[in-house]
């Protein structure tokens, strides 16, 4: 069988995607093969100007919503805007940032990859029809969840772990997300996806010139391209795969596209998960609504 790629997917049309982040990278990536195959994709992005440049190259259905997951104001207010939807795409993120705090007094890294996809998605639930894909990364082996100082307010704050943090929290989030849709008989699915290293403008907004010089010659290097990280994300979103599946290379940053990405122990904790879920609840006011 051959390796399975962005021209594997199937026809989407009359299904309607949210693809967070989706005015450049990955994302932009996701969004273009999306409305290839006949997808109408929403765009929601933090910078609409941006987003209307990226909707610009894209040939088919395509709409530009503002979306800013550093406040949860505007995440209400895109999931306001929504009457149905088909996939969530949780995409959007930020990678190994200097310290900065949230509109709503987040640590950014947790507040962005994390809380803002959680509200989002559970405001958003009621109408979502298929699922929830949220893209993390192999980062998240280094990743421990602090239940007590998530916002890194108590503990000398350091970028990567703090990153690593951000992206074990996507995959506990996906695995109490699945396990509280299927004690609701509910048929949406909860999957997550990793890109492997791929080459995007993440690794060039670290905040360190020195590190972002050192980031950016990997990329050449290194890093695969955007279509084959975004080809991760989009497995996730078309295949029929089960709740929980963790859609990655074979061979962490590079090989075949399946459910052989690797997912550490600390990934596989459900009592870490659910109370990182009762967690974020309490700090975004948002609940699971089935």
């Amino acid at each position: 069988m051959s390796e399975w790629t962005a021209a594997d997917l199937p026809s989407f049309a009359g299904r309607t995607v949210i693809v967070t982040g989706a005015n450049s990278g990955l994302g932009l990536v996701t969004a273009r093969e999306l409305a290839r195959v006949g997808a109408r994709v929403i765009l929601a992005v933090r910078n609409t100007a941006k987003g209307e440049q990226a909707a610009a190259e894209i040939t088919g259905d395509v709409e530009v919503r503002e979306l800013d997951l550093q406040d949860l104001a505007s995440v209400r207010a895109l999931a306001d805007g929504v009457d149905a939807v088909d996939v969530l795409v949780n995409n959007a993120g930020i990678m190994a940032v200097p310290y900065a705090l949230t509109r709503d007094g987040f640590e950014s890294q947790i507040g962005t990859n994390h809380l803002g996809h959680f509200a989002l998605t559970n405001l958003l639930l009621p109408k979502i029809s298929d699922r929830v894909v949220t893209v993390s990364s192999i980062m998240h082996f280094m990743g421990r969840i602090s239940l007590k100082d998530l916002n890194w307010k108590a503990r000398p704050y350091l970028a990567w772990p703090a990153y690593g943090q951000s992206k074990l929290a996507n995959l506990l989030f996906t695995k109490d997300l699945q396990r509280r849709l299927s004690a609701a008989g509910s048929p949406v699915r909860a999957v997550s996806a990793h890109p492997g290293y791929s080459a995007t403008n993440l690794q060039g907004q670290t905040g360190n010139r020195f590190g972002t010089r050192i980031w950016l010659a990997n990329n050449r290097l290194f890093a695969t391209a955007p279509d084959f990280g975004a080809r991760q994300t989009l497995y996730a979103v078309a295949e029929d795969i089960p709740g929980d599946a963790f859609v990655g290379p074979r061979f962490a940053s590079r090989g075949p596209t399946g459910l052989t990405a690797l997912r550490s122990p600390l990934a596989r904790d459900g009592r870490t998960a659910t109370a990182l879920w009762e967690l974020s609840e309490q700090l975004t006011d948002t609940a699971f609504p089935l």
